[in-house]
């Protein structure tokens, strides 16, 4: 059989953009690992704060919030945004607050919200009460369920080891398996750049920059899951509630040699958690599990939606750079109607700013 479109990458990235082909034509989406959503889009903080990224994630942001609340029966609940600067850090909490478009508050109204925060050390404070908790396994599975109702294969397990073009097809190899298909759907995260060379194209110079996550009991034992996420400024740390615990993250971007199954580093978790400590009243006295996943940037830190330049055949769906779950939708289809031939939905602008393209001097083909 030949497939329509062969999808590389079972992240949030390749099953979005996989169930909205399906409406063009048939799918094959490729996992190498055991499970869907095993990397990146499995160690995400799952929140949808329209306000957060560069300018063009931003635009996709608000593009998705309609599907957000519709797919599935809604995938978004309450949760709210609660960003604090302390002593030194006021110019810049104040800049986040207007980039952000936060709504200023003093400490006092701020441990209203969080009742362990330390107002001696919280200087600024700034509130969104729109900023949501997002269902992402639901929101995998929805797109998975899309798939496989159009005819499509789902295939977990399945690392691809070879691909080649051929009598104008693609020919992809993994286990003991070879399939085909007419358009190559690079939808790979971390290992995008790999798969793109793997197929002959031209890597376009994608980042993958580690963050660590430590997971600890409720601070004092207390009810956190009315709590908002807490978010440091400047983005140098955020805490928020997970499953009746406490997540708390340095929020670094340490760029990694190579993609791999990213593993936290106790230093960087320690330079976090002190980071984070003075805005609280109760300390950390034990972490209870800790893990860390890759944020793939491309190097104007947008993401990569739509073809090659000059080969329709080949699709990047790459470079979500932890925006890939509240950008999924509108993300998805943008690459549909790129691939389709249609007029996006997007302004032309945005549009442009993330293609493929303009990372390639304007639409020059790769060599």
């Amino acid at each position: 059989m030949v497939h329509d479109f062969i999808v590389i990458g079972g992240g949030i990235a390749g099953t979005s953009a996989g169930a909205r082909l399906s409406e063009l034509g048939s799918v094959l989406l490729l996992e190498g690992e055991d499970a869907l959503a095993y990397h990146a889009s499995g160690r995400s903080a799952a929140l949808y704060e329209a306000a957060y990224g560069h300018p063009v994630t931003v635009a996709l942001n608000r593009a998705s919030r309609a599907e957000h609340d519709s797919l599935d029966g809604g995938l978004l609940s309450p949760r709210g945004l609660l960003l604090l600067g302390g002593p030194g850090e006021e110019a810049q909490a104040d800049a986040d607050i207007r980039a952000m478009g936060l709504e200023a508050m003093s400490p006092a109204e701020a441990v209203a919200r969080v009742p362990i925060l330390e107002t001696g050390h919280v200087t600024r404070a700034g509130w969104h009460e729109d900023a949501l908790d997002i269902d992402t396994d639901r929101m995998v599975q929805h797109f998975a369920r899309t798939i496989r109702a159009a005819g499509g294969e789902i295939l977990i397990g399945a690392r691809v080891n070879r691909i080649a073009r051929e009598g104008g097809l693609w020919r992809v190899a993994f286990r003991h398996e070879l399939r085909e298909g007419r358009v190559l759907v690079n939808a790979a995260g971390a290992w995008a750049d790999r798969i793109a060379a793997m197929a002959g194209i031209a890597p376009l110079g994608l980042t993958p920059l580690r963050r660590s996550i430590a997971r600890m009991p409720a601070p004092g034992g207390r009810d956190v899951r009315g709590w908002p996420m807490l978010l440091g400024a400047g983005e140098s740390w955020y805490a928020k509630p997970d499953a009746g615990a406490w997540i708390v993250s340095p929020a670094e971007e340490d760029p990694v040699d190579a993609p791999h199954d990213a593993w936290p580093e106790d230093m960087v978790l320690a330079e976090g958690i002190a980071r984070y400590q003075p805005f609280v009243t109760e300390p950390v006295t034990r972490i209870s599990a800790s893990w860390a996943g890759l944020r793939t940037f491309a190097p104007d830190r947008g993401l990569v939606l739509g073809p090659e330049p000059g080969r329709e055949d080949f699709v990047w769906v790459a470079g979500q750079g932890g925006y890939g779950f509240q950008t999924a939708p509108a993300a998805s289809r943008l690459v549909a109607d790129l691939v389709a031939g249609r007029q996006p939905e997007l302004d032309a602008d945005v549009v442009a700013a993330l293609r493929p393209d303009r990372l390639r001097g304007g639409g020059i083909p790769a060599a």
